[in-house]
């Protein structure tokens, strides 16, 4: 692969690191706004699990794109 491969990569894994903060932002938003209006104490329970096990998805595909992040600068110092 290219220098220019792997600077592209590196833009575009920042990039997507950069939509999944903004997903789990209006992902945590949206699940307070459910939890400030849920009528029952057994919904905003389930509500507050949906929310925990929705920011940890969020958090792995954050690591994971870090991860990518990381491995493309190794490669593209292998490049060089």
């Amino acid at each position: 692969m290219s220098k220019e491969y792997y600077k592209k990569k590196i833009i575009d894994l920042r990039a997507d690191l950069a939509k999944e903060k903004e997903a789990k932002k209006r992902d945590n938003a949206s699940y307070a706004d459910l939890i400030k209006r849920a009528s029952s104490p057994s919904s905003k329970a389930s509500y507050r699990k949906s929310k925990i096990d929705k920011a940890a998805a969020h958090d792995r595909k954050i690591e994971y794109i870090k991860g990518q992040i990381e491995s493309a600068k190794e490669s593209l110092k292998r490049e060089k």
